[in-house]
Order: structure tokens, then sequence, then C-alpha cells
């Protein structure tokens, strides 16, 4: 379900903090991150609402008097909220919470859609990496180039 948290994390921080100044591809790669708690078994610490929170007191005391490296990195936190979001993690509230209620993550937990769910919301994420092609103007190489390599959209295209 990469299209899913990619496209739609970069849409809707597009739309709500209609922001030229953001690294959206750091947003993005922050959609995915929580996927790495797969590896150690079900989802847990990455899907907890204390993850994004601890990666973004980090980035601001690591970036101390630092504005520039605050803001780009602030990215990844607000990538892994989305992330929360869109896979409904606040669902449950053992896991993001946790561990607030116990170590326990309970029999409740999240887990991958079945696999008609998976395609609709991948083919979902695919229209709306269609629609932010063409709203964001990236047929413009120079749009494209910008976004390449600093993650920015261009400015005239905002409110």
């Amino acid at each position: 379900m990469a299209l899913w948290f990619l496209a739609l994390s970069f849409a809707l921080v597009l739309l709500v903090f209609d922001s030229a100044a953001l690294d959206y591809r750091l947003i993005m790669a922050g959609s995915l991150l929580p996927w790495l708690d797969f590896l150690w078994g079900p989802p847990w610490v990455m899907h907890s609402v204390f993850f994004p929170v601890g990666m973004m007191v980090a980035v601001m005391l690591i970036g101390w008097g630092r504005r520039l490296f605050q803001r780009r990195w602030l990215g990844l936190p607000i990538g892994v909220f989305v992330h929360q979001v869109l896979a409904a993690t606040w669902t449950s509230k053992e896991l993001f919470w946790w561990p607030s209620f116990g170590f326990s993550l309970g029999p409740n937990q999240p887990s991958v859609p079945p696999t008609a769910v998976a395609v609709v919301l991948e083919l979902i994420g695919a229209a709306v990496f269609v629609w932010l092609y063409r709203v964001l103007g990236f047929h413009d190489p120079k749009r494209r180039d910008l976004f390449r390599t600093t993650g920015r959209v261009d400015r005239a295209l905002l409110r």
C-alpha cells in the first residue's frame, strides 16, 4: 500500500499547510517509516503517538537555533502522524497510546487490510498522484526538478 501512504501524505499536508517551504519528500518518507515496525512483528512502537512526538522533540532539540534545519526535518514526524491517520491506528487505544495503558497491545491490533481493500487504496493513491501531477504542474521540467532536488513545490501554485 505504498501509493496510498505516499500520495495521500503529500496531498493532505499540501492542502492543510499550503506551504512551499516544506520538503514533501521527507513527509512521504515519514509516511512509510512506520512500516519498519513490521520487521519485528505486528505494529508497535512506531504506530504509537509517542513515536512522532519524540521525533518532533528530537528534531527541535537537535536543530536548536537552526530554523531551516528544523523546518526541513519536521517533515519526517509529520509524515509519521499522517501514516497513523491513514492507517487508522488511532482506533486501537492500546496501540496508539502505547505504553500509557500498559505494555500489552491486546487483541484488537490493526492489521494489513484484505487484498481487495489494499488494491482499492492503491488505486486511490495512484489517482491522487495523477491529480498532484496536474495540479502542481509537474509536466514543466523546472517544477519537476525543483521537487526532485529540494522536495518543494512552486510557490506560485499555492493559495
